[in-house]
């Protein structure tokens, strides 16, 4: 039992925590010596930085500016009680076991099967995939905005040649530099991103003092060309300072046309872009594998990196909508630089910011990769994947999704990708309450998770808000995302599957099943309806398939069991010999292609036998006994 590779056998089960699992399953690449990381560096660091991103920097005053104070907020909530309900499944099965290499993936495959796991799994990979080079090129456009020799406005260092293939390569150097530093592994990865994390905090502490110590001002705003091509008089934003007036101002909605791209907002497309920016809750399950307690780590990091990532959103929601005028918020989206009292901090931040965020997914990419090439679910194609170095870091996992984001790269602009990447995660979320739904509805003896915020109302709401959100953000990308995931599901239900996991679908069925057997009430039968309950026994298989077939035709929607005696005394064997022969009658059913159960007796004459069968079998009042084959 012990062996088993499945979350629910876990020790909660088995009295203690140090389980050895086998080294074939999708566990921590080194072993115990390979998790290092704790709660702070592994989960908070990580997930908080991802679900800032350069959202943070970038995105506020497009918010704010287009769906006013009040809207803001409402989606700033219906955001947070999305992924809340996300992480509130994620806490209960991590804290209901040992959870082991690969994160989501593990928490999902080991609950729905390998073929929903697998298919899903896969589509998680590759989001971090895309989101890795989403995060390179958002970084690789905000330099050139500063440094790019075609950029507009005046100032800074126009040094950096623009064009697309000169942002190929310098999305190919940051690609190098991430790669990097999640080949050398999970320690080197984690002190980076604390060093990010400092950076970041930073540049949004200077951002908050900016709010109160910066006087009022005019800033100039970016010139925007006229209808027929002429130039606009030049405009301003005003920094009012703290202010009544402005805050009133900002209260309402007042959606206009998106000066980057001139399409014209609505609710439903900030929420899109808001909501884009805060999937990065599973950063930290990604690591699971590193982590020296995963049961604590995944679910204490997580809530304290979403509390701490809704606080300082509403902070700036707030500070934003009293101080700047609707003008500077829907026409400067990065105007943190120009109220910051040291304005290259507020840049420091944005790429550290998209940094961290890239290699958040290239490292979180490798994880799960490195999961299902251990599982052997897609066979040789992940062969390389399995190879780790000496210290555990799977670092041809590493350089697979080096490779595979190096492609993506070619693509150059990412903005239509970016929904699908979002799609993607939350299939992977609503994937994770299914699991979460499905085990509390089967009522599981194993599983009792000491995480006990979270039930099955609280599952079924997270998979409808993800599926909702799918069709809300694209409802084409959503649509395609679930075509891919039956396509992949139906691939690995035809290659097979390992079956050790356990399916919750049986826990599922067992539940049903016993349910409304119990409500079957004996004195409730009448006559008119009745249904043949058959019971044939069958002593040589090997030529009984023609009886088989003919019984079926007469159960005729009734109970049909197939029954047999061994003979023998369990007090003179050493064993029980019935046991070990069900798995050839469920054979020998399946090939016959009959509606039959199966029960076997142990006897010391057929006559004791047959008359164990005849009382022990069959639904209800009656039981037929017909045909024997000594």
């Amino acid at each position: 039992m012990a062996s088993e590779n499945s979350p629910l056998l876990a020790y909660r089960l088995l009295g203690e925590e140090g389980v050895a699992f086998p080294a074939n399953g999708a566990g921590a690449p080194g072993g115990a010596s390979a998790r290092k990381l704790s709660t702070f560096l592994g989960v908070v660091v990580p997930t908080v930085l991802s679900m800032f991103s350069i959202v943070v920097f970038l995105r506020i005053g497009f918010v704010v500016g287009h769906a006013g104070l009040l809207q803001a907020l409402a989606m700033l909530l219906v955001a947070y009680f999305i992924l809340a309900l996300t992480v509130l499944s994620v806490c209960a099965i991590a804290t209901n076991g040992a959870v082991r290499g690969g994160g989501a993936y593990f928490m999902i495959s080991r609950t729905l099967g390998p073929e929903v796991g697998g298919s899903i799994g896969l589509m998680f990979y590759l989001a971090n995939v895309c989101g890795c080079a989403v995060s390179l090129l958002g970084l690789v456009e905000a330099v050139l905005d500063t440094f790019g020799a075609d950029a507009m406005g005046s100032g800074g260092l126009r040094v950096l040649p623009q064009g697309y293939g000169w942002s190929l390569l310098y999305g190919s150097l940051l690609l190098g530099l991430v790669g990097g530093v999640c080949t050398l592994g999970a320690g080197l990865y984690a002190r980076a991103s604390f060093l990010t994390f400092l950076l970041v905090s930073g540049s949004l502490a200077s951002v908050l003092v900016s709010f109160v110590a910066v006087g009022p001002r005019n800033i100039p705003l970016t010139p925007r060309p006229g209808p027929n091509g002429s130039s606009l008089p030049p405009q301003f934003g005003h920094f009012t300072g703290f202010n009544s007036s402005t805050l009133k101002a900002n209260l309402g909605a007042g959606y206009a046309k998106d000066y980057t791209t001139g399409a014209m907002m609505t609710f439903a497309s900030v929420f899109a872009v808001l909501f884009n920016g805060c999937t990065g809750i599973m950063a930290g399950a990604n690591m699971s594998g590193e982590l020296k307690d995963p049961s604590r780590a995944i679910p204490l990091g997580t809530i304290i990196a979403v509390a701490y990532t809704f606080f300082i959103y509403i902070l700036l929601f707030f500070l934003s909508s009293f101080t700047c005028d609707r003008t500077l918020l829907q026409e400067d989206y990065g105007f943190f630089r120009a109220i910051s009292l040291w304005p290259p901090l507020v840049l420091i931040g944005i790429y550290a910011t998209s940094l961290s965020a890239s290699m958040s997914s290239l490292i979180g990419a490798s994880r799960i990769l490195h999961a299902l090439a251990q599982d052997d679910l897609f066979g040789v194609i992940l062969a390389p994947a399995k190879v780790v170095s000496r210290g555990g870091n799977p670092w041809g996992a590493v350089l697979y999704s080096w490779a595979l984001v190096q492609l993506v790269l070619l693509a150059g602009k990412l903005n239509t990708l970016a929904a699908v990447v979002t799609v993607f995660y939350l299939v992977a979320y609503a994937a994770v309450d299914l699991s979460c739904l499905s085990l509390e509805w089967a009522s599981a003896p194993n599983f009792r998770p000491t995480f006990s915020l979270f039930s099955w109302h609280t599952c079924l709401l997270g998979v409808a808000s993800c599926l909702l959100m799918m069709f809300l953000i694209s409802p084409g990308a959503a649509g395609g995302s679930l075509l891919l995931m039956a396509l992949l599901s139906a691939l690995l239900t035809a290659r097979g599957g390992p079956s050790s996991w356990g399916y919750v679908s049986q826990a599922l069925l067992f539940h049903q099943v016993r349910k409304y057997l119990l409500r079957l009430d004996v004195r409730k039968d009448h006559v008119k309806f009745w249904r043949p309950q058959l019971l044939l026994l069958v002593g040589n298989p090997r030529g009984a398939l023609p009886l088989l077939r003919l019984a079926n035709q007469l159960k005729k929607g009734g109970l049909y069991v197939l029954g047999h005696v061994t003979l023998g005394d369990l007090d003179c064997l050493p064993s029980d010999p019935v046991q070990p022969q069900y798995g050839a009658w469920l054979s020998l059913v399946d090939r016959a292609q009959v509606k039959a159960f199966v029960d076997l007796t142990l006897s010391p004459s057929v006559r004791q036998g047959a008359q164990h069968l005849l009382r022990i079998s069959g639904l209800g009042s009656g039981l037929s006994p017909w045909g024997f084959r000594p």
